[in-house]
């Protein structure tokens, strides 16, 4: 339609008549003239409009599902990552408690000793294809490490510096097949050779062929000349085999170690020798036997039991 005065005076005719219908709907209420206009228009678009409803709706129903579904998910994010961290907050406790219970306990075995220690950490081990037992730990030149020198924790003897770095150092471990230390039985001095078999026991040739040893007999290192590779009295491990003596000039023993060498985490280079031989007393004390409890039984005899204990025939 084009914009001319007549159509002007059409578009505001039919507004004015728009105003005065409301109007007149409005006033009469349920009584209006035109409810029935009203209701011929309900009845002929109130089906399309419940069609594009149920059109609708349904978006509208997976917009405010995605809004919703968005709102949770950020919410269970939240939630996973609380979780996660405080379970990495818990395991971070969990280790650093494990590491000051290692640490307490090497500084014990140093105080025993009178062994001046230098503490590291193992960051590496050995090469999966090598044939040794090996670890890498975080101390080197720098921090005073020179090879040869003696490595324990907190149960015992850890092995031997071999190789030294600016930063960080070798050490071949007790168990390797090619490690060997010198040891002494507690209490007896009987002395031998210890030598690493890998994960089995440590196997120990006494020098005394006739030596009276028993399974739970406890040994120390012996020490080396000059304290270099090893330093004397650091517990080796606890006898759990002797083989037969069989007259030879040598006696051997099988001894399991006090270092679990698949577990080390905190270990101390001995950086400065004790003054005099801490002998036995840096071994752990021993445990206490448990007494066996004793049954005492009591017997009393009943009342109609003869006093002299014979039983009599009924005549």
């Amino acid at each position: 339609m084009r914009d001319t005065r007549e159509s002007r005076l059409l578009l505001v005719l039919l507004i004015a008549i728009a105003f005065a219908l409301i109007t007149v709907d409005i006033r009469g209420g349920e009584d209006s003239p035109v409810d029935g206009a009203r209701q011929a228009a309900a009845a002929v678009f109130g089906p399309i409009e419940n069609g594009v409803s149920a059109a609708v709706d349904p978006v509208g129903n997976a917009v405010s599902a995605i809004r919703d579904s968005g709102e949770r998910h950020d919410r269970l994010a939240a939630l996973e990552k609380e979780n996660a961290a405080l379970k990495a907050k818990l395991g971070s406790d969990d280790r650093n408690r494990s590491r000051l219970n290692q640490l307490d306990k090497m500084l014990k075995i140093a105080g025993a000793g009178q062994y001046g220690i230098k503490g590291a950490e193992v960051i590496a081990i050995g090469a999966a294809q090598g044939f040794s037992w090996t670890i890498t730990i975080d101390v080197g030149a720098n921090d005073g490490i020179r090879r040869d020198m003696t490595v324990l924790n907190g149960d015992g003897l850890v092995g031997r510096v071999t190789t030294v770095g600016p930063n960080t150092a070798t050490v071949l471990l007790a168990n390797d097949p090619d490690f060997t230390v010198g040891t002494r039985m507690e209490a007896t001095d009987e002395l031998g050779f210890a030598s690493g078999q890998g994960d089995r026991a440590l196997r120990v040739e006494l020098l005394n062929g006739k030596a009276d040893v028993k399974k739970g007999d406890r040994l120390v290192t012996f020490g080396s000349q000059a304290d270099k590779p090893f330093v004397p009295g650091v517990p080796v491990g606890v006898v759990s085999r002797v083989d037969p003596s069989g007259g030879n000039l040598t006696r051997t023993l099988y001894v399991t170690p006090y270092v679990s060498f698949t577990k080390l985490d905190i270990v101390g280079v001995v950086v400065e020798a004790p003054k005099k031989d801490p002998r036995d007393t840096v071994l752990p004390a021993k445990p206490k036997p448990t007494p066996t409890p004793t049954v005492t039984v009591t017997v009393t005899p009943s009342a109609d039991a003869p006093l002299d204990g014979q039983y009599q025939q009924e005549q």
